[in-house]
């Protein structure tokens, strides 16, 4: 990763894809050792967190790390999740915060020379594109390591610099709650998938 130390950096975290992605490679985020990471590199102006929240629920899992954030130098971009009922007849929930997204990164274009958006959805393409356009570069963090890949291909293209999430697994991640012979499995699949490409 390219930062320069004098740089504005602006984080932008689509929190369900980021899960998914280190969920796939087999470790949980640290975002304590996140941001810590990040300041570390530049002169961090803001790190925005967004998902959806499941409402009129007594415990959602994700309150606990929602609250720390709120509390620990993440500006939290929230919204209800959207309940439907899927094709087997199964309750799901729905929560797309593109458009957060979006409107947050177009605003920060002005404020910040460097931002890094922890998504691969390949919706945010003409997004970065229009980021770049106003003299912002984009790093887009995500994964092509994991099976399938998390990231869209036009966004790997479009980003000024791509990093894979298993290679910040180290500086970022700690060791996933899944039992020792799957995250032995799972790190297995990664270093073969890493010696095959």
């Amino acid at each position: 990763m390219t930062f320069y130390p004098t740089d504005r950096l602006a984080l932008f975290i689509d929190g369900a894809n980021l899960y998914s992605a280190a969920k796939n490679l087999g470790f949980d985020i640290d975002y304590r050792k996140l941001l810590d990471e990040f300041k570390k590199r530049s002169v961090l102006v803001r790190a925005y967190y967004y998902t959806a929240l499941v409402e009129n629920e007594e415990y959602s899992p994700i309150r606990p790390l929602v609250d720390w954030l709120d509390y620990n130098g993440f500006r939290l971009v929230t919204k209800p999740a959207r309940e439907y009922t899927d094709s087997q007849g199964r309750k799901r929930f729905r929560g797309d915060m593109d458009v957060e997204i979006a409107v947050d990164m177009m605003e920060m274009a002005g404020h910040a020379d460097h931002m890094v958006l922890f998504s691969g959805d390949g919706d945010f393409r003409k997004l970065v594109e229009a980021v770049q356009r106003r003299g912002a570069r984009v790093t887009v963090v995500s994964t092509v390591k994991s099976q399938p890949p998390m990231v869209s291909d036009d966004l790997r293209r479009q980003a000024d610099a791509f990093v894979d999430l298993a290679d910040l697994a180290d500086l970022i991640g700690r060791p996933s709650r899944l039992p020792r012979f799957l995250q032995e499995k799972g790190a297995q699949h990664v270093e073969r998938d890493a010696n095959a490409g």
